[in-house]
């Protein structure tokens, strides 16, 4: 019995063509997918965000940052990891800038993203585990949609296989990229057997870690990083195995790909931040931008529009953010309540007057019947003096 009699009928068929002309302009299967991805990334974030209290439309000025240092540490990390087509006997420099030809690492992509979105949620006054937990079940989706790249270009497959959902593989021309290699008869050439479709694989284990993430962080409102460290934790486990699996060139470690060794690693630092943090999730209230005034009239005085509260935003874009809980968050959608601003000396002093039970200085009854009537409603002078102040002190709160 040969090998040719135990291939079975059925079959995935591959694509001849990765790349196809549009003019000039060559249009990318792997760059395509790839933006596709991050159009999935970015909506299933933005969405999230917005249920934080984060104003609509931050997403795009993360992702201005996020992107492209992203794919800067993606090459970087390809890059060093298999310096021999670069700088290696044959190897040519220049080719580590031809990012078109492929070659991304996620692991590079990854950590150079999250230093992208550091530098805008600090201009944005988010905290980064906030927008990264926001983005955790979007990013495994941008990968699976991503990983049909690699199907395009007739690439990241596993050994051979005689399994139904075999893969047929075309053999690439070197003097055409993104183009099958072909025979006399011009048809296209296959490697010999079926393969394992190992970049399928991933697609379909990032779905359903996607879903684990949704599902959990809904259940447990998962804080403070921790949704992000659980889809770290998910995909590492899988592309571990997968690594496995696959039979592409790759530098090894001790007979293991090494890939393997940073999915092993990646996981256990995964694994040690959610176990170690904890904390409720956070979400934001916008402190809006001062609105200028007169010196002195008490003009500088920002106020919120609650009438829009929950419902859109200002047209202005907030200042920053106040980081609180559900509670806060909740009756500051429902009911325009702003929470005490901490370290508030006001509040404090309040605070401390009443676990004390000092009352003395109050106002009594009898007090009050030997004030000008005006000072009861904020009538005149006086009581006008004590309104303002009261709005400056509630302004400092909110500010």
């Amino acid at each position: 019995m040969t090998l040719v009699s135990m291939t079975p009928l059925a079959a995935l068929p591959s694509p001849t063509t990765a790349v196809w002309q549009l003019g000039p302009v060559p249009l990318r299967a792997y760059a395509l997918c790839i933006v596709a991805g991050i159009v999935v990334a970015c909506l299933v974030t933005e969405h999230r965000l917005r249920q934080r209290g984060v104003a609509p439309g931050a997403v795009l000025d993360i992702a201005v940052w996020a992107v492209p240092t992203g794919i800067i540490g993606a090459r970087i990390y390809h890059v060093v990891t298999s310096p021999e087509k670069y700088f290696g006997t044959g190897g040519d420099p220049w080719k580590a800038f031809a990012i078109w030809e492929g070659g991304l690492g996620i692991w590079g992509a990854v950590a150079g993203g999250a230093v992208g979105a550091w530098i805008a949620a600090r201009q944005l006054g988010i905290p980064l585990t906030v927008v990264a937990d926001a983005l955790a079940p979007g990013l495994p989706l941008a990968q699976a949609v991503g990983r049909l790249g690699n199907w395009f270009n007739n690439e990241l497959y596993g050994g051979r296989t005689t399994l139904p959902w075999g893969l047929e593989i075309h053999r690439m021309d070197p003097d055409n990229p993104g183009h099958a290699l072909r025979d006399d008869a011009n048809q296209p050439i296959l490697e010999p057997g079926l393969y394992h479709p190992t970049f399928a694989y991933e697609a379909l284990w990032n779905l359903g870690v996607a879903g684990l993430v949704f599902a959990l962080d809904r259940r447990f409102k998962l804080g403070r990083g921790r949704a992000f460290a659980l889809y770290v934790m998910g995909y590492t486990a899988g592309r571990f195995w997968i690594e496995l699996m696959r039979t592409d060139e790759a530098n090894r470690i001790l007979g293991l790909r090494l890939n393997v060794w940073t999915a092993g690693l990646v996981f256990v630092g995964a694994l040690i931040y959610f176990l170690r943090v904890r904390g409720a999730r956070e979400y934001l209230i916008p402190l809006p931008t001062p609105a200028s005034g007169p010196a002195g009239d008490g003009g500088d005085v920002s106020q919120v529009d609650l009438s829009a509260t929950g419902k859109g935003s200002p047209t202005a874009p907030p200042a920053g953010y106040r980081v609180v809980d559900e509670e806060q968050f909740t009756a500051y959608r429902e009911r325009g309540v702003l929470p005490e601003a901490p370290g508030d000396p006001a509040a404090d002093d309040r605070s401390a007057g009443s676990r004390d039970g000092d009352t003395d200085d109050r106002p009594t009854d009898a007090d009050a019947d030997d004030r000008p009537s005006g000072a009861d409603s904020g009538d005149g002078p006086a009581g006008a003096d004590r309104s303002a102040g009261a709005a400056g002190r509630s302004t400092d709160r909110d500010s």
